[in-house]
């Protein structure tokens, strides 16, 4: 998605002065109010939609950084802003540091895969790179807008450009680690995975006659597993097994949790969602 017809400069401050959760949600509901693309909708409602995701988990996601975001039943199109605390909120973030730069995002209710897309591609950027440290500078809302715009082209021309590709697999049989390995793959670019529902072995082996008196330890929920299947960059396969085991454990101690890579001679197609 291309940030430059989505980013609104209006909407834009480098001069957030809540203290609280709750006036920093106010106050955002004000700046959006500043667009075209919101006004058929009151500030209440906008503020409402902000306090409302809120509720289900802080998108405060670290190291000074939020990410308020919500879908809008009626919104046309996205708009995205940022806005810069120079004293820093307490916004409730995974680390418990004080939050100073917001990038929020107000999207479609339909458009649920592009909202994805957006707080991926917005993710990248801020994790690579100077971009926290020159928003956090800059002395004019201009400023903000341009310097966002300038990393989240770079960032995009980086991915996009031609790298050796590998495949890889991670089988998992607990759903508590299927969704926080997804969660880690959009944070890291790649939203493009597939999922396998499949078998352990003990589904079958416990109709051998040899191993029918283990058929109620065989059959138990453990032997249903998931495979994700994603295509990721060859220069990046040990960074991404690393996050991989940082929320999995040490995949040579722990069971239940494997991660395999194969070599990719030839792919065409993508499998980013539509």
């Amino acid at each position: 998605m291309e940030f430059f017809s989505i980013l609104e400069k209006e909407c834009c401050s480098i001069g957030l002065k809540a203290k609280t959760k709750e006036d920093v949600l106010r106050q955002l509901a004000a700046l959006a109010k500043k667009s075209s693309k919101l006004e058929a909708f009151s500030e209440q409602k906008i503020f409402e939609g902000l306090r409302d995701r809120e509720a289900q988990g802080s998108t405060g996601f670290g190291d000074g950084i939020a990410l308020p975001h919500f879908r809008l039943k009626g919104l046309k199109d996205f708009l995205v802003f940022i806005a810069v605390s120079s004293q820093g909120v307490d916004f409730g973030a995974l680390d418990r540091k004080k939050v100073h730069v917001l990038f929020v995002i107000i999207a479609p209710e339909e458009k649920v895969s592009q909202h994805v897309q957006v707080l991926a591609s917005i993710s990248r950027a801020v994790s690579t790179g100077t971009l926290k440290r020159e928003l956090t500078a800059a002395r004019s809302e201009g400023v903000v807008y341009e310097t966002f715009l300038r990393h989240v082209q770079h960032t995009a021309d980086s991915i996009d450009a031609r790298r050796k590709m590998k495949m890889m697999f991670v089988i998992l049989y607990l759903d508590d680690l299927l969704y926080h390995v997804l969660e880690y793959f959009i944070q890291e670019g790649i939203d493009g995975a597939t999922i396998v529902e499949s078998s352990g072995m003990g589904q079958y082996i416990s109709d051998i006659p040899l191993f029918a008196s283990f058929i109620g330890f065989l059959n138990q929920k453990r032997n249903h597993s998931k495979t994700i299947m994603a295509l990721i960059p060859e220069d990046r396969e040990q960074e991404i097994l690393t996050g991989i085991e940082d929320i999995t454990g040490d995949l040579d101690k722990k069971e239940g949790a494997m991660v395999i890579t194969l070599d990719v001679s030839f792919s065409k197609g993508s499998m980013r969602m539509m």
